[in-house]
């Protein structure tokens, strides 16, 4: 085991992806997650954020132009989490999914958040999130994080709006 240990202030600032159709891409991430371009490359990328950071999402075709998701069984990213602020925030976005009938392949509560799952256009998993306060997060009884995968109360949660 190492000896070090990342600061806990840490944060994951951007995600980058490969693929296949850069406007249809786009559209996803602009016109159903709510991201606005803060850069673009030609034909090729685009960054986009929200609230003015510099880029959450970078999309580009440089090695994947016109391609194919990675087959079943194969090694890569399983999901990218967007973590919203709040509760409310989460179903805002999740009213939006469904407005737009938007495929959710799956909901859960963790404990620790609520989630809810989808994929982008090229088969990326997206899951979108909100965190319960650490304070209502579940221990077990030597006081180890007891992280669960439970049925999501949709109905509580789209009540919010």
């Amino acid at each position: 085991m190492s000896d070090y240990q990342a600061p806990s202030s840490l944060s994951v600032g951007h995600i980058h992806l490969k693929v296949s159709d850069l406007a249809r891409a786009e559209k996803f991430y602009r016109d159903v997650l709510g991201l606005t371009e803060t850069q673009r490359y030609g034909s090729q990328a685009v960054f986009l954020s929200a609230g003015g950071y510099h880029h959450h999402v970078g999309l580009n075709t440089w090695q994947s132009r016109g391609g194919n998701p990675p087959p079943e069984g194969s090694t890569g990213l399983f999901h990218v989490a967007f973590l919203y602020p709040t509760r409310a925030d989460l179903a805002r976005v999740v009213r939006r999914l469904i407005d737009l009938k938007i495929t959710i392949e799956g909901m859960a509560d963790h404990g620790v958040s609520e989630a809810v799952y989808l994929s982008d256009p090229d088969g990326n998993g997206v899951e979108l999130c909100w965190d319960k306060p650490k304070a209502d997060w579940p221990y077990d009884a030597q006081g180890q994080l007891a992280m669960v995968t439970e049925p999501l109360n949709l109905n509580s949660l789209l009540a919010l709006l």
